[in-house]
């Protein structure tokens, strides 16, 4: 017990150290963090003082219906920059490069969705002010609140999972970036992210029914108090919380172990 108490301690040491040498980049490189930053504030904007006008949702004003749908959609973006940064290691053989250090194997993969959490989180803070100074509010009241930060965190967590399985399969960082556009655009954009999908034709509104970031942004307007519950419909549709939770869970559970077993098998050729 006491030596697994060890081995734990001394792999979650190394994944704390390689993911500070991830954010270190962004340090000397800030521009990295336009897609969490700079990008996810247009999108509010532009979506808020543009497309807002025309867009009506009854019971709710639409600042409030729209920023569940911006903040779940910057936390999946994230993936997008786990993928690309996964792959540019790998096709630069820095991955190797750790490989023959002293540090525990699953190092490399913590590390790099941990540092890619806590970026979209530095986006998720700056965009939470930008939405509170145009008029966004809660009104569920803060422990609510807490959970739905906490509930999409453990979403953006699993879809960097996703970012690195893919970053560990493609070749290079240009096919990743592809690949993780024809992923995150889909499930942002054909969800009820910015709108409702009620009126979508019947094979879009399915498919963003059972959007797993559509359960995510039910799930946050919920928490948050910024709109209904729908009562009909199929059942992550009402039921959104648990809906998120099991589409986080399910995620993970899949590209975890997938991610981990390509990285042990990138590293033994």
């Amino acid at each position: 017990m006491t030596e697994t108490m060890t081995d734990l301690r001394w792999a979650l040491a190394d994944g704390w150290t390689v993911a500070r040498r991830n954010l270190t980049h962004v340090r000397y490189m800030p521009e990295k963090l336009m897609d969490v930053t700079l990008q996810p504030i247009l999108f509010v904007l532009l979506f808020t003082y543009v497309f807002g006008s025309a867009i009506h949702v009854p019971g709710v004003s639409y600042k409030d219906f729209l920023m569940a749908g911006i903040f779940a959609q910057t936390l999946t973006f994230t993936c997008a920059g786990t993928a690309i940064s996964m792959a540019d290691d790998m096709s630069k053989g820095v991955v190797d490069r750790f490989r023959s250090l002293p540090i525990a194997r699953s190092a490399v993969l913590v590390g790099r969705t941990s540092a890619d959490l806590v970026t979209g989180l530095i986006g998720l803070a700056l965009l939470v002010t930008t939405a509170t100074l145009i008029g966004w509010r809660v009104h569920d009241g803060i422990p609510s609140a807490l959970a739905g930060l906490a509930l999409l965190m453990l979403f953006g967590y699993a879809m960097n999972w996703l970012g690195t399985l893919v970053g560990l399969t493609v070749r290079d960082p240009e096919s990743a970036q592809q690949v993780m556009f024809l992923v995150a655009f889909p499930l942002s954009f054909i969800s009820s992210a910015f709108v409702p999908p009620d009126g979508m034709p019947p094979v879009l509104r399915a498919f963003a029914q059972w959007n797993p970031l559509s359960a995510v942004v039910g799930a946050l307007r919920d928490l948050f108090g910024n709109g209904p519950v729908p009562t009909t419909g199929p059942w992550p549709v009402t039921h959104p919380v648990a809906a998120a939770l099991l589409w986080s869970f399910a995620i993970l559970a899949v590209c975890l172990p997938l991610a981990v077993h390509r990285y042990r098998s990138a590293v033994s050729r």
